[in-house]
């Protein structure tokens, strides 16, 4: 058999023969640089475990290339101990929620006509959020329920949107000077459809946000803790988590259970998801509250920003 590899240095682009007119003699040249490529990735790898064994513990682990360590740097990111990130996070929208000021109240609501399959989710978002509420909206403006929400002292409004009774877009609005944020819905799971998936208590969970490493990213990440009380109850062992990757913000929902085999014996700890799980990605970051007209947007996805695929936002 004929070993396998990439074509030899000779050949151009991939295009190793493609001038020879023959069919035989072009496959020919072809297997031939195909076989001198896979003896030159044979004869590379040799030496790396060669020098690999003489540098024993000492020896440099091979890191897998990816979307994510390749990403092209951006002048935005944020960097630990930023003292102008903290100014600004001091008496930015959110400073209330972090300072303990202002406890959060959630008010969620959606579209005139609800699918099944939404209010099922959002009796789940309910449930999982502390605090937190739903109205019916009915034909009732945005604007309107914005003013209501500041009369009443909520915090924070939900509103999810469907399309063929699918959910696919949420709307949040920090109150009472926002910003409003909207993202795309996708892969939603409910928890009846998770294997061995377990019931959630109403003890506060814990929240962790991981990778919202830019201006925006940061902002986002603060604007979403803005759901969650600043202090959780550890009794209850749940935790959320809000994972940034590549611009897509996996939700989970999860309980740790610790688990001793015998008296004495040593204690492990294991996961159990309680769901929902979803994935939201970010549209469009617009100051103040929800207005579509005259509103200032902060941050706005547009083709034109997409110009690599090692280029992110968040």
């Amino acid at each position: 058999a004929m070993a396998k590899g990439r074509l030899g240095a000779t050949s151009t682009n991939g295009r190793a023969g493609k001038d020879i007119k023959n069919k035989i003699k072009r496959q020919a040249v072809y297997h031939k640089l195909k076989k001198e490529g896979g003896a030159a990735l044979r004869k590379a790898r040799t030496m790396r475990q060669k020098e690999a064994e003489k540098l024993g513990d000492a020896a440099p682990k091979p890191m897998q290339r990816t979307l994510d360590n390749t990403r092209e740097v951006d002048e935005t990111f944020v960097q630990p101990g930023d003292e102008e990130i903290a100014a600004e996070d001091s008496f930015d929208e959110f400073s209330g929620h972090f300072g303990g000021e202002i406890p959060n109240k959630t008010l969620v609501t959606t579209g005139r006509y609800p699918s099944e399959k939404l209010m099922a989710f959002l009796q789940e978002v309910v449930a999982m959020l502390p605090n937190c509420e739903y109205r019916q909206r009915s034909a009732v403006p945005l604007k309107q329920i914005v003013d209501a929400c500041n009369e009443r002292g909520f915090t924070c409004l939900l509103v999810f949107t469907e399309k063929a009774k699918k959910p696919q877009s949420l709307w949040m609005v920090k109150l009472p000077y926002g910003p409003t944020a909207r993202f795309k819905v996708t892969s939603l799971v409910l928890p009846k459809r998770i294997a061995n998936h377990g019931r959630a208590t109403h003890h506060r969970p814990e929240l962790i946000l991981n990778n919202f490493s830019t201006r925006i990213g940061h902002r986002l990440g603060r604007m979403l803790a803005c759901l969650f009380p600043h202090d959780p109850q550890f009794r209850g062992r749940q935790v959320v988590t809000m994972h940034n990757q590549r611009d897509f913000v996996f939700f989970r929902h999860h309980r740790y259970i610790f688990e001793q085999q015998e008296e004495g014996g040593q204690v492990s700890a294991r996961l159990q998801e309680l769901g929902p799980r979803f994935t939201l990605r970010l549209k469009s970051l617009q100051l103040g509250t929800f207005d579509t007209q005259h509103g200032e947007y902060e941050w706005k996805h547009k083709p034109e920003l997409d110009t690599s695929r090692r280029r992110f936002h968040v």
